[in-house]
């Protein structure tokens, strides 16, 4: 979808704006949302951030989706002077006459901004930057750590209408821990899935799949992985996040944690990487516990991900079930 068609979309007679969600855990769904809750979405992260009438805001996300969608309403709701660029994996590469005041960005696109000098310094000059999407990993989190302007991992998904709850990465007040907007309540369900109630923005209670954590007074939260992406292996519960959080430092090549049905343990872990198997198997004999170690390494010509750059967790397992 181009911009001039959201536009269309967004000044047309409808109440309605059509999304989709973004398929991370299966086929993309289509969805109708009320443009006043957008609205209210997009005045609520303008004023957290303290964005006035003609600053400037950067779309690099594509508007296919939530995200890119909301950077063009939040620029709405505060007279944000809008920078549009095609939506690609460096929308830094080209510089700009006017400083950037706010961007939102997916972790795929601040790491390449990273890798270029050119990039990296425009991304520093970057005042208010959030970045959703996907998993900040520890060292994407350590590159940005002393940045001097605010850089925030958002928390949210479409039906939240982008996110509910922000945790800062850099400065004094970087946090492992998510913080709601006040008008947010979370809770957790029986089996420790984060429960939302964010009425400004979703008329009903949202029981999510990501398996959380609660501080002791319910104002911030942890998450450890979702409830799809537990591998139930010979009586234990293993998630699969938690496994590629620990492999991070030591596999360079693209990979993923996902899981195949097994007649002896249930269910089994399978890796999936884009480089040597024999490799991979060696480094998790030496990382990963004994009962946590992948029981196949499979290697794949690419990791499917998502339109949004996310792990296609079930495309993934098709593949491990496949093999």
């Amino acid at each position: 979808m181009s911009l001039d068609e959201f536009l269309e979309e967004w000044n047309n007679t409808s109440p309605y704006v059509h999304v989709q969600t973004s398929g991370s855990t299966g086929a993309p769904k289509p969805m109708l949302v009320e443009k006043s809750r957008m609205l209210a979405s997009a005045r609520r992260t303008n004023d957290f951030l303290g964005l006035q009438p003609g600053d400037t805001a950067l779309l690099c996300m594509s508007l296919d989706f939530i995200a890119g969608k909301m950077m063009v309403v939040r620029s709405l709701e505060r007279h944000l002077r809008l920078i549009a660029v095609e939506p690609s994996g460096h929308p830094l590469q080209t510089p700009g006459r006017l400083p950037i005041c706010f961007a939102a960005m997916v972790p795929m696109q601040v790491y390449n901004a990273l890798q270029v000098p050119e990039e990296r310094e425009r991304l520093m000059q970057i005042r208010h930057l959030i970045i959703g999407g996907g998993a900040i990993d520890d060292a994407l989190a350590d590159e940005l750590r002393d940045f001097p302007n605010a850089i925030w991992s958002t928390y949210g998904m479409t039906e939240t209408l982008s996110h509910i709850a922000l945790r800062r990465l850099n400065g004094p007040d970087a946090s492992l821990w998510y913080t709601p907007f006040p008008s947010v309540r979370v809770s957790l369900s029986p089996d420790d899935c984060l429960v939302i109630n964010a009425p400004e923005v979703c008329p009903q209670s949202l029981v999510t799949n990501d398996i959380a954590t609660l501080s002791s007074d319910h104002s911030s939260f942890r998450i450890l992985g979702r409830k799809d992406n537990v591998i139930c292996s010979g009586g234990l519960k293993i998630q699969a996040e938690e496994l590629e959080r620990q492999l991070r430092p030591y596999l360079r090549v693209p990979y993923l944690i996902t899981k195949r049905p097994d007649g002896k343990f249930g269910e089994i872990v399978v890796l999936l990487t884009e480089g040597s198997s024999d490799e991979a198997r060696q480094v998790c004999e030496h990382i990963l516990p004994k009962f946590h170690q992948p029981r196949v390494c499979l290697h794949v010509s690419h990791i499917p991900l998502t339109a949004t750059g996310k792990p296609a967790r079930h495309e993934a397992e098709q593949l491990a079930r496949n093999h």
